[in-house]
């Protein structure tokens, strides 16, 4: 039955062509918004590491002066390097990394290309294993060579493509602001977004593409991108120095089940208390662990303004919706004197239901087809703002199929009360009418 119901409903799309229409415009219009904002709402509030994101916790301790201190309040957002560098020793999770941001020039030593500027990441061995990054060639370095301040680097994918033309460069060196680095390993293509790691230098920012061992980063003096707060009531000569009251680092650890989370907590809370009775931190116990998602939310990764356009999206559908079921109303009761001959034929009032449900189904259909190209056109308007995260509004195959089910599900919806109403047609009335 369903084949000969929807043949039904093309023939009434050809006898109504500029009702049809307006239906359809109606859905697409509703439903191309939706997925617009839907998309850009998913790519910001997707968990950027799902299998361990429960896991993976965000260290934040407060070493700050009594001066304005109010209890409860937020601590420092990173680590001075003191607190990271005693953290990282005693080792109280199974896996954990110290890190900034940094960057500088690469020299491809040919004369084939030209020096040119790469984004870099000084972190602690931990961090590869930590983050599951996918290597192509080698692995990371060791807990020894962070040690040794050892002068070896990871490399990204796009790095190696273009100083080694795509070939296992392991053992090979990378020249970087005039220091030979021998390469211990290469990455695949691996791009979180968000960049869940690092919120500091930008959310979705480029790709690092060397990344080095935070202490022999130190000893080459290499440029640092990001914030640090100085809060000592003295001149800092040095804020990268060992005893600085700085804060710059960020820590994170990998924990073997989300569980464990209170037992670093106090952790922490006891290391700040041994802080604090060595006179190194003038305020009581205040620490932060959270967990990637948790992190994300605290920080606003989802822009308020991408929230609000998404909810104001959904309304203009649900506007649409009401819009459309009167349309569908109008349309099914012209057709009452149509339904009463079917029914006096022997038509149940439930096949007349199912009838126009199929109608309403197919106009759905194609609303969903238009929508999408309303879709992909707005997905293209937002690629063309200025927004930090503007290039990542793609439209996935899940979407793709989201569309479609969501076009028919609102049609369908819509349908429902016209076709309630189609269906109580009396069959006498209308053929005594007849």
């Amino acid at each position: 039955m369903f084949r000969y119901y929807f043949k039904l409903a093309l023939r009434s799309f050809g006898r109504n062509k500029i009702l049809t229409a307006l239906m359809v415009l109606a859905i697409a219009l509703g439903i191309g918004a939706a997925m617009t904002t839907l998309t850009v709402f998913k790519v910001l509030a997707g968990d950027p590491i799902p299998h361990k994101s429960e896991r993976l916790f965000y260290v934040q301790l407060d070493p700050g002066t009594r001066e304005g201190y109010k209890p409860g309040e937020e601590p420092e957002w990173q680590l001075t390097r003191f607190d990271a560098e005693e953290l990282l020793r005693q080792k109280k999770a199974p896996r954990q990394a110290m890190m900034t941001g940094g960057g500088g020039l690469v020299d491809p030593r040919t004369d084939a290309l030209k020096p040119f500027r790469v984004s870099m990441r000084y972190t602690s061995g931990d961090f590869f294993p930590m983050f599951d990054t996918p290597f192509l060639f080698g692995q990371g370095w060791s807990g020894a060579e962070d040690t040794n301040h050892a002068r070896v680097a990871v490399i990204g994918k796009t790095l190696n493509d273009k100083l080694f033309q795509g070939a296992n460069s392991i053992g090979k060196e990378v020249l970087v602001e005039g220091h030979a680095l021998r390469i211990a390993g290469v990455l695949d293509a691996w791009s979180p977004k968000p960049k869940f790691y690092d919120l500091n230098t930008g959310k979705f920012d480029a790709d690092e593409e060397v990344f080095v061992p935070f202490s022999t980063a130190l000893d080459l003096k290499l440029g640092r991108n990001g914030s640090m707060n100085c809060f000592g009531r003295e001149i800092v000569n040095d804020a990268q120095a060992l005893n600085a009251p700085c804060a710059w680092i960020q820590y994170w650890v990998e924990l073997d089940a989300a569980a464990d989370a209170s037992t670093f907590k106090a952790y922490l809370d006891n290391y700040s208390g041994q802080q604090l009775a060595a006179g190194r931190f003038e305020r009581p116990a205040n620490t932060r662990l959270r967990n990637v998602m948790e992190h994300l939310d605290y920080n606003n990764a989802v822009p308020g303004d991408v929230r609000l356009q998404m909810w104001l999206a959904f309304g203009f559908l649900l506007v649409c919706l009401v819009n459309t079921v009167g349309l569908l109303l109008a349309k099914f009761l012209r057709r009452s004197g149509e339904i009463g001959v079917r029914r006096a034929l022997g038509a149940s009032r439930r096949e007349i239901f199912k009838q126009c449900l199929v109608e309403a189904g197919t106009i759905g259909l194609a609303g969903g087809l238009l929508g999408l190209l309303f879709a992909l056109g707005g997905l293209w308007a937002v690629r063309q703002r200025p927004a930090e995260y503007a290039a990542l509004a793609h439209l996935d195959g899940t979407m793709l199929l989201l569309t479609f089910a969501l076009a028919i599900a609102a049609s369908l919806l819509a349908g429902l009360l016209p076709a309630w109403r189609a269906m109580q047609v009396a069959p006498a009335l209308q053929l005594k009418s007849q």
